[in-house]
């Protein structure tokens, strides 16, 4: 494991933001199915979406890096399937990426060919039952290890038909038919039998299907009508800025003093990513931000006392961790609500944060469903943990900037899942680390 040691000190500068992971995914599984090539171009390179790419590419997909038109990224050409995979490597291997499982099994399910998807880490163990039990319905064949974890083994053919999944498991499962269905000869109707929740990741889901030509119709998200024998168009495309990636930027701009501040660029402000409401509760917790539409930047000034509040968790869990580090340093007390499913995420992020937070000074009382934080004006520092979460070491970097004696982190080569790049952007916004 890879240990840092962070010497607490005010971020500055600017910092190009890497692009969507969630927005990556979904272009490239939409370039995918087009029926010629596509150049998906701004792709920042993670282990999740290189795992995409790998798993398309042993489902019969050419995929090709080309010279990107952004500097420091990188961009695809996809030739499509048209919807017809042809299995080149029956293991698809999906790393630590719930995406790329989610997403992609369905297509394997199409090929009428046994198809074998695993996984690393916790993913090995985050449920699948919803698939599992369209597949028992639909009678496509299945095979899981113990306690139905991975490996899976699928061999049947997903036909057109009338589908139900729970909305309050994962909205991954709904975007993996969404994708395939439209492919499939004969209209598909999906409905959802319980409470939505993450419907901004349906959203994605949704306008990058209309980008690449697919049309879907709902009924307020809840039940979803899918003409088939549908074909992507392909076409070329740039990937938009991630803002579960900014949050931590803003953030530390948030806890800076008032001399400092950090210009994040490269983001679209008219995004429907459901971790944009970042905005909103930042200005809601008194955080001084300088929004420039036109150029597609934000600019956060430190130095304001941060305010006690309600965050609701359900549709931006991903954010949750380092908006916790702010509130720890804030005034009165925040509570988060809605956040049980950061208990299933690559770690349990709720327990994760709180354990470590509370060692370097925190007072963060753990719920099942979420968070009491009260405030504090400084942190300690100390040795902490990064439970294998990006989004946990990336958090403690942040709360670095209110230690008192520097922090300690243990296991931070796990930033690689979505942005590799972190700990060099960090530095180079004077982040003092050995």
């Amino acid at each position: 494991m890879k240990t840092l040691k962070i010497i607490p000190k005010n971020l500055k500068g600017s910092i190009s933001i890497p692009s969507s992971k969630s927005m990556g995914h979904r272009e490239i599984i939409c370039a995918a199915l087009g029926s010629e090539e596509s150049i998906v171009d701004n792709i920042s390179i993670s282990k999740d979406i290189e795992a995409t790419c790998k798993a398309l590419i042993n489902l019969g997909v050419e995929i090709k890096e080309v010279k990107s038109k952004i500097q420091g990224r990188k961009a695809f050409k996809i030739k499509g399937t048209d919807g017809k995979f042809k299995v080149t490597h029956n293991i698809i291997d999906c790393g630590e990426s719930g995406s790329t499982l989610r997403f992609l099994i369905p297509f394997g399910a199409t090929c009428n060919e046994e198809v074998i998807f695993t996984g690393h880490g916790k993913l090995v163990s985050r449920p699948l039952k919803p698939y599992y039990d369209i597949f028992n319905r639909k009678k496509i064949k299945y095979e899981t290890s113990d306690n139905e974890n991975l490996p899976v083994k699928v061999n049947g053919k997903l036909e057109a038909g009338e589908y139900d999944l729970p909305g309050d498991v994962s909205s991954q499962f709904i975007s993996g038919l969404l994708f395939i269905l439209p492919t499939l000869k004969g209209d598909s109707i999906l409905r959802i039998t319980s409470k939505l929740e993450s419907r901004s990741y349906i959203d994605l889901t949704l306008s990058s299907l209309e980008k690449y030509g697919i049309e879907i119709e709902h009924d307020n998200y809840m039940t979803y009508r899918i003409k088939g024998s549908q074909h992507y168009k392909s076409k070329d495309s740039i990937v938009e800025g991630d803002y579960s990636q900014i949050a931590f930027w803003l953030v530390a701009g948030a806890l800076n003093n008032r001399e400092n501040s950090i210009l994040c660029k490269g983001i679209n402000l008219n995004s429907l990513q459901g971790d944009k409401v970042i905005i909103e509760i930042l200005q809601r917790m008194g955080v001084s931000l300088n929004i420039k539409r036109k150029l597609n930047e934000i600019e956060v000034c430190g130095g304001e006392e941060i305010q006690n509040t309600v965050i609701d968790a359900r549709d931006c869990p991903d954010i949750i961790p380092v908006l916790t580090v702010l509130a720890s340093i804030g005034k009165g007390t925040t509570e988060v609500i809605n956040a049980g499913r950061l208990r299933i995420k690559e770690c349990d992020r709720l327990k994760a944060i709180t354990t470590e937070l509370n060692k370097i000074g925190a007072d963060i009382t753990e719920l099942p469903n979420g968070l009491i934080i009260n405030g504090k004006e400084r942190l300690t520092g100390g040795k902490v943990e990064c439970w294998n979460d990006h989004r946990i070491a990336m958090s403690l970097a942040v709360a670095s900037i209110k230690c008192t004696e520097p922090l300690i982190l243990n296991g931070t080569e796990c930033v690689s899942k979505s942005y590799p790049e972190f700990w060099n952007d960090f530095a180079k916004l004077g982040g003092n680390y050995e």
